[in-house]
């Protein structure tokens, strides 16, 4: 320990030297300054006199230079009075008269000079003069430290001796000290004083030392008294020697209880010795005008706070004690601190500190009602001392929430008392802050405080008494609920009138939720949504009218209104409840649709009072969506979604701005609609690999009625703005939705539920579902003539009655290698009813999408040939075509099928006008003339080969001439 105080010495002498540098060098460039105005003054002034004299003991004037003659040579040097010796004149000769401005040093010149460093490192300044006396006073002290240690390793004195020639070393240096002072202009330096006292009061902490814990000389109380009296000692004469004494007096005062500690000591004497060193080394430093001096007595102070901390077992005394010592240094001595730069800052981390300090306490204390008091007490310190300074009050901040944490902390309380600490916390950091709002609403803390210190209060109370862990009622905890709401409400009143609207909502929000759990408390779970929708409305009715004026009070009424929504799901009953929004109950429960009518009302009041468009159709769709879940609880699901589709049309036709509730209900109605929608799309998905759709595959007619079709109803009513003054319409999306309705109908005509119908009906099925396809699609096309959708949707129409016939009737079930009947009479039968309804709707599209017309017309004369082919093989092999193996005369009319088909197309080619018919007829021809060539002549003989041969070149010859005479007819293309 005592090599500590002498590292402590030496540290403060450390940090004295680099403080009186530099104040010396600011005194130095201060003269310098000086000299350099003196030199200008006499360079600029008119001279009077030729020469200056400075007398000793006279009073210093200005000295006078004679005036310059035109004559006068430039360059001359200016010699100040300041050099010149005691005793002796200063002439000014024209040699000595300051040169004339337009020969002055340019200003390069003059700034490089005031660059320059003022004076250099001076060796001999440094080690000769300042170091030599710090040093001689350190060394006194580490003489006596080594002086007494040899003596003990020596035995040459005993204990006593020692101890008395270190109290009398140490007071003769404290005497030295005050010699020093004395005779202050004899010895000129008063650094010799400070290191002489600075080297007593070190020896005589030394001998305290020794005596009490080293030798046992006498107790450690007096041994603590001791050092306690150098400490006061320090203080004291730190105002007669300096800075020295007084870091001397900062580290021994704290120092002083570790020297002589031991097991029993005395809390409450150590906490007042504390406080006391603390407050006077503050004091100290106000004086002395050093108020680091004072902060870091703080930092010591609260540093040995925690160390009291550290016992475990403390009584009422020790608990009093430290309790007030926290207080003190929390909340008093702060306010003692004259320095604008530290106040501030300390005040606020000692509030902090203390208050951590006193929670420590009260938890190690058991949670005594004493503890509490205390910290009670330190609220009401800051408060106080902040009462006319509401930046401090920050502090109270900290302290109120760590005074909430003790609270949640608490683990065995009775309800008396822990109400009485409740209602004192919150009339302290919440009625205070809400005081000093009704006198100043321009502090932001204040409102904070009195919004969030209650509910924080509140919530904490709540946990604790286990008020919602049952479905009970518990008037008490509703009671200071209510009453804890009144503090933000009142706040929120103030705060009305004011351009304030976030700290005003905060306000309004803290008094709603404290509300709300006043409600938990006596309303059972069921009717939660109920008292929660209550508030909400009553706060939606509060902020209507300044909905527009900021951003803030919407939300309030969105969070709210949400908050609303959530208590619906989970509850006793709640996850049944949203089970009917899925499958459904016959049952109505007037009870449930009660409760989601609750979360529906404030969502409908918002889209009544919001001001922006964003929050008003948030609000619309949730709205919306809610709507549909109250209706779940009543009406079975056929006529739920019934009624929900004819409140989309009454929406459309009355009040067709409330598009988001439009869009909510259709999307309910879709949730509904995907299982049969599913269904149809696992069988669909199926047919399109081959297997065929029975009407066992499809939904029923129930389904398909009470959900598909009401989904299509929505949405061809449905029509959203977007950006751009546009509208975004959804009656194509009703389209697949209505073609499924309608297959689903249609599928019920024929009604094939096994292989055996699908032989017999299939292709009938599918020849009429196109033609219905096409029908739809002319249907489109004439419903107003000239705009682009109603084109497009017939366009649409009519590609889906290719694509059918292409995939179901060509590739998947072709007559021609399918078991498909086609009727038994020749030419009359679905064969060519399927191709002629093909071929109508390619010619179709042909009319629609005009840029497609070279593909259409290839796919009509493919399909049309194909036709003529599946006619053929009828009159051979009757209604089932693959039936009976194809003969040769079968196989030579298949040409001539080829042959005249392609006739058919040149002639329309011709008549028409179109390229794409003419070449198509070439196509075909060579085709059929290679088969011819080929195949067919290969088995032939005889006259039978040469009619052939004759007819296939007459047919080749006629067509060469007339598709020649139509180049020539036609104009040559550029």
């Amino acid at each position: 320990m005592l090599w500590l105080l002498t590292l402590g010495l030496m540290f403060a002498c450390a940090a004295l030297y680099q403080r009186v540098k530099l104040a010396e060098q600011r005194l130095e460039d201060l003269e310098n300054s000086h000299m350099d105005m003196t030199a200008r003054f006499l360079a600029l002034s008119p001279a009077k006199k030729s020469e200056t004299a400075v007398e000793t003991g006279e009073s210093e004037a200005l000295p006078e230079v004679a005036d310059r003659t035109d004559t006068e040579e430039p360059g001359v040097r200016l010699v100040s009075a300041l050099d010149a010796p005691q005793g002796e004149e200063v002439s000014a000769g024209p040699e000595d008269i300051a040169p004339p401005p337009e020969t002055a040093a340019p200003p390069e010149e003059v700034e490089a000079a005031e660059d320059r460093p003022a004076r250099t490192l001076d060796f001999e300044e440094i080690f000769g003069r300042r170091l030599p006396i710090w040093a001689g006073g350190i060394t006194l002290a580490v003489a006596g430290v080594f002086l007494v240690r040899y003596s003990i390793e020596a035995g040459l004195l005993t204990p006593s001796v020692r101890v008395i020639l270190a109290f009398l070393f140490g007071i003769g240096l404290l005497g030295g000290a005050e010699a020093a002072y004395r005779y202050e202009d004899r010895v000129g330096d008063d650094r010799v004083r400070q290191a002489l006292s600075g080297a007593g009061l070190a020896t005589l902490y030394a001998g305290f030392y020794l005596a009490g814990t080293q030798y046992g000389l006498i107790g450690q109380s007096f041994a603590f008294l001791g050092l306690a009296s150098v400490t006061a000692l320090a203080i004291f004469v730190s105002f007669r020697f300096g800075l020295p004494s007084a870091i001397l007096g900062l580290i021994g005062g704290f120092m002083a209880p570790l020297l002589v500690g031991g097991e029993d000591a005395n809390l409450p004497v150590l906490a007042l010795y504390l406080a006391l060193v603390t407050g006077g080394l503050t004091q100290t430093g106000n004086r002395q005008g050093r108020p680091w001096l004072g902060l870091a007595a703080l930092v010591g102070g609260l540093g040995w706070g925690f160390l009291l901390l550290m016992d475990g077992d403390l009584g009422t005394a020790d608990v009093a004690a430290i309790g007030l010592y926290a207080l003190v240094l929390g909340a008093i001595l702060p306010t003692m601190l004259a320095s604008n730069l530290y106040d501030n800052p300390a005040r606020l981390i000692s509030a902090g500190v203390a208050s951590i300090q006193l929670a420590i306490l009260v938890q190690s204390a058991g949670f005594q009602p004493l503890s509490w008091g205390l910290y009670v007490l330190l609220g009401a310190a800051l408060a106080y001392f902040a009462w006319n300074r509401p930046e401090m009050r920050v502090a109270n901040v900290m302290a109120g929430i760590i005074a909430v944490a003790l609270l949640a902390l608490w683990p065995d309380f009775g309800a008396l008392e822990f109400g009485l600490v409740a209602a004192a916390l919150t009339m302290l950091f919440a009625g205070v802050p809400l005081y000093h709002l009704v006198k100043d609403r321009s502090s932001l803390v204040d409102p904070a405080m009195a919004a969030g210190i209650p509910l924080a209060v509140g919530i904490v109370t709540l946990a604790q008494f286990g008020s919602l862990d049952f479905d009970a009622v518990r008037f008490a905890e509703a009671l200071a609920c209510l009453v804890l709401a009144a503090f933000p409400f009142y706040s929120a009143r103030l705060l009305w009138k004011e351009d304030r609207p976030l700290e005003t909502v905060a306000a309004l929000a803290s008094g709603a939720a404290l509300t709300f759990f006043a409600a938990l408390c006596l309303l059972p779970d069921w009717a939660t949504p109920l008292a929660a929708s209550a508030i909400a409305l009553a706060l939606i009715a509060v902020m209507r009218d300044r909905m527009g004026k900021g951003r803030a009070f919407s939300a309030l009424a969105v969070i709210a209104s949400v908050l609303v929504a959530l208590t619906l799901v989970p509850s006793e009953g709640g996850f049944s409840e949203v089970e009917r929004l899925f499958t459904g109950d016959g049952t109505p429960d007037f009870l449930a649709a009660l409760r989601w009518l609750a979360g529906f009302a404030p969502f409908a009041a918002l889209t009544l009072v919001a001001a922006r468009s964003n929050t008003r159709r948030g609000a619309e769709f949730v709205a919306g969506l809610l709507g549909f879940a109250m209706l779940a609880q009543l009406l079975p699901p056929i006529a739920l979604v019934w009624v929900a589709a004819l409140g989309i049309v009454a929406l459309r036709l009355r009040l067709p701005e409330r598009q988001m509730a439009m869009l909510a209900l259709t999307i309910c109605i879709a949730l509904w609609a995907l299982t049969p929608l599913g269904v149809w799309l696992q069988g669909g998905g199926e047919a399109l690999t081959g297997s065929p759709m029975m009407l066992s595959d499809l939904p029923s007619l129930r389904d398909t009625f009470g959900f598909l079709l009401p989904l299509a109803l929505g949405a061809v009513m449905m029509e959203v703005s977007v950006p751009g003054e546009r509208r975004l319409v959804f009656w194509p999306a009703a389209l697949p939705i209505g073609l499924v309705v309608l297959h689903v109908v249609f599928k019920q005509l024929f009604a094939i539920d096994s292989m055996t119908d699908f032989r017999d009906l299939g292709l009938g099925e599918r020849t009429l579902w196109q033609a219905l396809l096409l029908a739809a699609a002319w249907a489109f096309a004439k419903g107003v003539a000239g705009r682009e959708g109603n084109r497009i949707a017939a366009a649409v129409m009519a590609g889906l009655a290719v694509l059918h016939l292409f995939w179901f009737g060509l590739l998947l079930h072709n007559p021609l290698f399918d078991i498909q009947a086609v009727g038994p009479a020749p030419l009359a039968n679905l064969a060519l009813l399927s191709g002629a309804v093909g071929i109508a709707a390619l010619l179709s599209l042909r009319r629609w999408l005009p840029d497609y017309r070279i593909a259409i017309d290839g796919f009509a004369m493919a399909l049309a040939t194909l036709t003529a082919i599946t006619l053929l093989r009828q009159v051979f092999a009757g209604s089932i075509l693959p039936e009976l193996p194809m003969s040769q005369s079968e196989d030579l009319l298949r040409s001539l099928v080829g042959i005249v088909m392609a006739i058919a197309f040149l002639l329309i080619g011709s008549r028409l006008g179109e390229r794409t018919w003419r070449v198509g007829s070439l196509v075909l021809m060579t085709a059929t003339v290679i088969k011819v060539f080929i195949f067919d002549t290969a088995g032939l003989e005889g006259l039978i080969r040469v009619a052939s041969f004759v007819a296939l070149g007459a047919s080749l010859i006629g067509i060469g001439w007339f598709y020649s005479r139509q180049l020539k007819a036609e104009p040559s293309p550029q």
